[in-house]
């Protein structure tokens, strides 16, 4: 099992448990955190799943495709360190990430 952060805007952190192979969103939708949506269940077509990467893990995590580049657009408040958390592909490497949620998502 890979550990995953959840940040809320206000501070608030639960941590929550993922098979590795499974999308940093689909961990968020089946342990009910707050901030993300997931609209489109995981298909890259909206940005209702957005986090922020914790600058300590960018690199790891690594950057957006194309693709999701052109979803981000539809994000609020969308910075250098956003991604869709459907995209980010959980491994052991990423044990421990952390992920902070926009104050709402688009």
């Amino acid at each position: 099992m890979v550990k995953i952060n959840f940040i809320d805007h206000a501070g608030t952190t639960r941590t929550v448990d993922v098979e590795a192979g499974a999308t940093a969103m689909e961990a968020a939708i089946r342990n009910a955190v707050p901030g993300i949506e997931a609209e489109c269940g995981g298909a890259c077509a909206c940005a209702t799943c957005h986090v922020y990467v914790d600058e300590a893990w960018q690199e790891k995590v690594g950057a957006p495709s194309p693709m999701e580049e052109d979803m981000l657009d539809f994000g609020y408040d969308v910075r250098p360190n956003s991604r869709l958390s459907c995209q980010i592909k959980m491994t052991d490497d990423l044990d421990g990430v952390v992920l902070h949620t926009p104050e709402r998502q688009a």
